[in-house]
């Protein structure tokens, strides 16, 4: 296939990765991300790989383009047009508020109330239009937005997921009448019922479309002025990609793009050696994003919040993510409490030892001397971190508050961190049913492995793994996917009512859909994967199970018994079912809710171990020296090794200090390693 770069651009580090398919040899580079504007950052990583544009056949980019222009609040500028009653819409949302044990908190929706205009229309939840679509209020009220010099209008009027004649009109008429505004109609982005959730996704899409419209034009332009003349194809939350072109009008399926490819490369990676479920940690430096991956595939999600009040309702691997990043700043709050993010330092200024001013997870981690400051990540020959400006300021800002030592309160943020994490761990499984003690650990992203160990021991995980590559998994992730096009359509009725013809069209029609996308892409493919799915529940229920339907013919009865299945193993299984309660859920009705196809367009195999020279070394050729590394209240001097040195299959014991360009990998005391023939870094505690 030649020539593939994969790109993650973080909230610190962009990171690339080069593959050569025809000789088997990989390049990365990690450079600094340009927060004004993330494409200089792409660009040059790109050109310090000097890389040959005409020679590269693809470029796959995850981006946080979209997840910044949300957390930031600088996103275009949008209006609303909504059925006569309904513009609060987004303002009601649900009962719920930001603090659950308080009164306090604010919300300022994505489109302010005098940018949210009404129309005369109404469609019933039948799909019956009741009152005709008025065009000239249309016309009236996107031509006030228009002199309000918004970039993008949404469309959504109550039940068009039932019947979108109306907001097709609509749409239609705008287009005409203002071809360069972005227009959104919410049966387009999400056809499904929960007025609020529809709009709150046509809003964050038409909200974030002008920003990454540019920026992909933008980006484009600077590749093509260096001969790349292939597509640029985007990461979606879902774990596949799609192209710019299609990336412009769903640029809301971009949301956890960066995330999600981490995700994709730890489920192929842990494959290679055996291992099907886990606990996947991308800790970056400015945020960690934690998922778990289920039999070999990543646990998918309906939906997430963004932030309180702003929620999508797309298919996307279920990632949750906290600000517990390298550069997560530390701080003493007004209770006299240490705390630890969300706020992070970033690229610009960075930690403290970076030039920063605020203390950060770094800085403590290079006064614990876990972090080697003339090695540091993506370092330049001949920068090194500034210990000596880290200690004074944590000294002063943590140290001097609490009655510690530098060490004692950089000991204190690392702990402080790493429970933080374990918190978010412990959400997405035991919160779940899942025992954390099931799974393996996989840790990566710049900061991952620095605290693979102590969540071993805190959770109890027998196992972990560490990629060849931490910190560049993410774009690993990129440059593996496969085509993804994911497609639903809603029902709502009770099984028994549906005809299993109708099933069959429906899956049939979203078929044609995906195979013309992956037709246009035109991309080598070694074949075409079609998964159906259905949200399925007992009448009565609020939350649906999204239930894997099996090939071939569908009836009822085969549609319920993956149900009661899938039922089965989300709510826990005993021997031979729940008993009465079996007998009890057979009584109820089972509720058809939506209909999911998800078209993939299987890429050729790529193996990390394929493109990793095998070392041919000893242990000893790998030890670098010794240093002081602070250890259970003192400083115990630990071997340090260079990664890349490492022979497979070599063995050595905590307490050591790993080091390699994309990461630094602390063993605790009590913790072992062995390389496998993937060249992954297999750790474990002694006591398993």
């Amino acid at each position: 296939m030649g020539k593939l770069i994969g790109v993650d651009i973080g909230g610190t580090f962009t990171d690339i990765i080069l593959l050569d398919t025809d000789r088997q040899s990989l390049r990365i580079e990690k450079i600094s991300t340009m927060p004004h504007d993330p494409s200089d950052g792409l660009i040059a990583g790109l050109d310090a790989l000097r890389v040959s544009y005409p020679e590269v056949e693809l470029i796959i980019h995850g981006t946080t383009v979209a997840t910044n222009a949300i957390l930031e609040r600088k996103g275009g500028r949008c209006g609303l047009i909504a059925t006569r009653g309904f513009r609060d819409v987004l303002e009601l949302r649900r009962r719920d508020r930001p603090h659950l044990y308080g009164l306090t908190g604010s919300y300022e929706p994505l489109i302010p109330r005098h940018r949210r205009c009404e129309v005369s229309e109404r469609t019933s939840a039948e799909g019956e239009i009741l009152t005709p679509l008025n065009p000239s209020e249309v016309i009236k009220a996107a031509q006030r937005l228009a002199d309000d010099n918004v970039e993008a209008i949404v469309i959504s009027f109550i039940n068009a997921y039932i019947n979108p004649t109306h907001e097709h009109q609509a749409r239609a008429l705008l287009e005409a009448h203002w071809p360069d505004l972005h227009i959104v109609a919410s049966s387009d982005i999400l056809p499904l019922f929960r007025e609020f959730e529809r709009t709150s996704t046509a809003v964050v899409n038409a909200y974030v479309q002008p920003v990454v419209s540019r920026y992909l034009t933008n980006l484009q332009a600077r590749l093509r002025e260096r001969e790349y003349r292939r597509d640029l194809l985007i990461m979606q939350s879902s774990g596949g990609m799609m192209s710019a072109e299609d990336t412009r009008q769903l640029p809301v399926n971009t949301i956890l793009s960066g995330p999600a490819a981490g995700v994709i490369a730890a489920t192929r990676i842990a494959g290679e050696s055996g291992f099907q479920n886990l606990i996947a940690c991308d800790m970056g430096g400015t945020s960690l994003d934690v998922s778990m991956v289920f039999q070999g595939e990543p646990v998918l999600s309906n939906g997430t919040e963004l932030e309180f009040g702003i929620p999508i309702m797309l298919s996307l691997i279920d990632i949750h993510t906290i600000g517990a990043g390298g550069g997560s700043i530390a701080r003493i709050d007004r209770g006299g409490i240490l705390q630890v993010g969300p706020e992070s330092a970033g690229a610009e200024p960075g930690p403290v030892c970076y030039g920063g001013t605020e203390p950060t997870v770094t800085d403590a981690n290079l006064i614990l001397g876990r972090i080697n400051p003339d090695y540091p990540i993506a370092g330049e020959a001949g920068f090194s971190l500034d210990l000596d400006r880290a200690r004074s300021v944590v000294a002063e800002r943590i140290g001097r508050k609490l009655d510690l030592s530098p060490e004692e309160a950089a000991a204190a943020i690392i702990a402080v961190a790493n429970n933080r994490i374990a918190g978010s761990i412990r959400r997405i499984s035991i919160d779940r049913g899942h025992d954390p003690r099931d799974f393996a650990l996989f840790s990566f992203g710049g900061g991952g492995p620095l605290m693979a160990s102590f969540l071993l021991r805190e959770l109890g995980i027998g196992r972990g793994i560490i990629p060849c590559y931490p910190g560049i998994a993410s774009a690993w992730g990129c440059a593996i996917a496969n085509l993804r096009r994911d497609f639903v359509t809603m029902l709502n009725r009770r099984l028994s009512e549906v005809d299993p013809t109708e099933i069959e069209n429906t899956f049939a029609g979203h078929l044609t859909g995906g195979e013309a996308f992956v037709k246009r892409e035109n991309l080598p493919l070694i074949r075409v994967n079609v998964l159906r799915e259905a949200d399925i529940s007992y009448e009565g229920q609020t939350h649906v199970i999204r239930t894997p339907l099996p090939p071939g013919p569908l009836s009822r009865e085969r549609i319920a018994d993956s149900f009661r299945s899938a039922y089965l193993r989300h709510y826990g299984h005993v021997e031979g079912g729940f008993g009465e309660l079996d007998t009890l859920l057979d009584r109820i009705p089972i509720r058809l809710l939506n209909l999911r196809t998800s078209v993939i367009g299987i890429s050729p195999a790529q193996t990390l171990k394929d493109f990793l020279p095998r070392p041919d070394t000893t242990l000893q050729d790998a030890l670098k020296g010794a240093r002081p590394v602070y250890v259970e209240d003192r400083f115990v001097k630990c071997p340090i090794y260079e990664r890349a040195l490492l022979p497979w299959n070599a063995s050595l014991s905590g307490p050591a200090v790993i080091e390699q360009p994309d990461t630094t990998i602390w063993l605790e005391p009590r913790v072992s390693a062995r390389l496998d023939e993937n060249g992954n870094l297999l750790i474990h505690r002694k006591d398993e």
